[in-house]
């Protein structure tokens, strides 16, 4: 078995970085990529410091309504 990655949202931020590369840089051009990094992070607790780099996304993220949540 594997042991626990010691950055575990690496993958997430680096499609974000290509994601971003790829749409001139536009946030909201990437929002499932941003969301997934977000999951991540919240599942491992913020433990890995990728997820530094998601608040300042989220901020310039419009807030999703709660059905969009779902």
């Amino acid at each position: 078995m594997r042991p626990p990655s010691k950055e575990p949202c690496k993958k997430e931020a680096c499609d974000i970085q290509a994601c971003l590369s790829k749409n001139n840089f536009l946030p909201h051009k990437c929002v499932r990529v941003i969301q997934l990094l977000q999951c991540c992070c919240e599942n491992c607790d913020y433990k890995s410091t990728h997820c530094a780099s998601v608040s300042d996304l989220l901020k310039q993220m419009p807030k999703p309504s709660k059905s969009q949540q779902s």
